[in-house]
């Protein structure tokens, strides 16, 4: 996945938005998931990305919300 940034976020629809949301959030609890059967994280930039980008978009949406 592709880590979003703020303005690209802000530019999408909230459809979109909640789209994005649930597949950064699908894709973290596989990298969680794999980390926690083998013991050893894989990747843990990657994660860290991931969570970053989850509250990213959280946050955005909250700022979206508010607007309205």
């Amino acid at each position: 996945m592709v880590i979003l940034r703020s303005k690209e976020i802000r530019e999408m629809g909230m459809e979109e938005i909640q789209k994005k949301l649930e597949e950064l959030q699908a894709e973290h609890a596989s990298h969680i998931s794999k980390s926690a059967a083998a013991g050893i994280y894989e990747n843990p930039g990657k994660i860290r990305e991931l969570k970053k980008t989850i509250a990213r978009v959280k946050t955005i949406i909250n700022e979206k919300n508010k607007e309205n």
